[in-house]
């Protein structure tokens, strides 16, 4: 997506060879306009899936996962990182390893807003390691649906992510895939 990309380099800050801080637009700051776009990007992509709902994860996801769940006109569901006690016994749970911060998290899906017949799109705003795709994944398919499709706002493809995902039989979809990051350097993967 190239307004993605242009609005990377132009305001994204690659601080080492695997950090890239684009808080201005994407996860603290909010571009509704280019989350509005990159809703569409999704739509175009996930339609014919025959998703039922679409997944994130908090918080970082949520601006453009609900950009997308309004393009799709489809409920939108947050899985949340931390535990809580109204929910005892009425959750999916997972455990995953997040390498940014460096710490292990449960993942969690209250048992209410799944079904088995659910087809569901998940959208998460980086791919680097696939830990939080891949934990999210789990909860769905505990839960009897399907995952219909990955969607990925900033993809760190020089990290293992996409292969693992891939790998694991999903269709993944990536609006901008990163090839390369160093201090002040950030470059694409020519498609």
């Amino acid at each position: 997506m190239e307004a993605l990309k242009q609005r990377i380099l132009k305001d994204g800050n690659a601080l080492n060879k695997s950090v890239l801080k684009v808080d201005s637009f994407l996860n603290h700051g909010v571009d509704p306009v280019l989350m509005s776009e990159i809703g569409t990007a999704f739509k175009e992509y996930f339609q014919k899936h025959g998703i039922t709902k679409i997944f994130t994860i908090e918080s970082s996801g949520i601006a453009p996962t609900v950009m997308t769940a309004l393009q799709m006109g489809l409920p939108m569901v947050t899985l949340k990182k931390q535990t809580s006690k109204i929910l005892s016994g009425e959750v999916y749970q997972t455990t995953v390893h997040s390498f940014t911060k460096d710490i292990n998290y449960e993942l969690t899906l209250s048992k209410k807003y799944i079904s088995k017949e659910d087809k569901i799109l998940i959208i998460d705003d980086f791919l680097a390691y696939g830990e939080a795709a891949l934990g999210a994944a789990r909860l769905v398919e505990e839960a009897g649906a399907e995952v219909s499709g990955i969607g990925i706002v900033i993809e760190k493809s020089f990290q293992p992510g996409r292969k693992l995902l891939e790998d694991s039989g999903y269709d993944v979809c990536s609006l901008a895939r990163v090839s390369r990051l160093d201090e002040g350097i950030i470059e694409f993967v020519e498609e």
